[in-house]
């Protein structure tokens, strides 16, 4: 009878001490399955961003006479479409379209000669003069352009510069021969002969354009 006795504890000995061990074993599961959604939770946390609408702007810098003087000017209108949602600029921008309308291009020149100018004798002589047209390249350690003017499409690797929490600037150099415009840049050198002749009584009109893009973007 003892001996059924010390069993029977025996067994009710293992019993408890298997359950206490099964329900442990379930806590830890449990345990690590709160912190696995925890992890996960964070990952959805991750700041997302878009365009802000009619945020993004335009300036070019054009050169004339032979000591390069600068002049500036500004598009008003720029059309932007498939931007993304995303956590960086590289990706809200990349695979993104742009149009600019050549009309809407000012310098704000004093005797309101110099844009009706470059609108007939510089755009005028291209190919498909309306637009100015292109497609982002955005990656996480630059930025370029494929630029279409002219007929012609071409690349311009772009310097990106944060300028603010969420914005941003990009600029880049815009040399006309890659898009065939060189005639264009000719003919607006005879019309500007005068205007572009420096101290040294030389007349120049320079084939390349520095062109500046600025964006700012919202959370979402």
């Amino acid at each position: 009878m003892k001996n059924i006795k010390l069993v029977f504890m025996s067994l009710l000995a293992v019993a408890v001490f298997s359950c206490k061990d099964g329900k442990k074993e379930n806590n830890s599961e449990h345990d690590d399955g709160v912190e696995h959604l925890e992890k996960e939770g964070h990952d959805d946390d991750k700041a997302m961003f878009a365009l802000l609408s009619d945020s993004t702007k335009v300036s070019f810098t054009a050169y004339k006479t032979t000591e390069k003087k600068p002049v500036g000017g500004i598009f008003k209108t720029i059309n932007v479409s498939g931007t993304n949602s995303g956590s960086n600029y590289a990706e809200v921008l990349n695979g993104a379209k742009f149009n600019i309308p050549v009309s809407s291009l000012f310098t704000n020149d004093a005797t309101n000669t110099r844009d009706p100018k470059l609108l007939e004798f510089f755009f005028g002589m291209m190919k498909d003069t309306e637009l100015i047209s292109g497609v982002v390249k955005a990656k996480e350690n630059g930025c370029s352009i494929d630029v279409t003017l002219n007929g012609e499409t071409a690349n311009i690797p772009l310097t990106v510069e944060k300028t603010g929490d969420n914005s941003y600037a990009f600029s880049g150099t815009m040399n006309l021969e890659n898009w065939k415009a060189l005639d264009a840049v000719a003919s607006l050198h005879k019309a500007c002969e005068a205007l572009h002749t420096g101290a040294d009584g030389v007349s120049k009109t320079w084939n390349d354009v520095a062109v500046k893009a600025e964006i700012q973007l919202k959370k979402n």
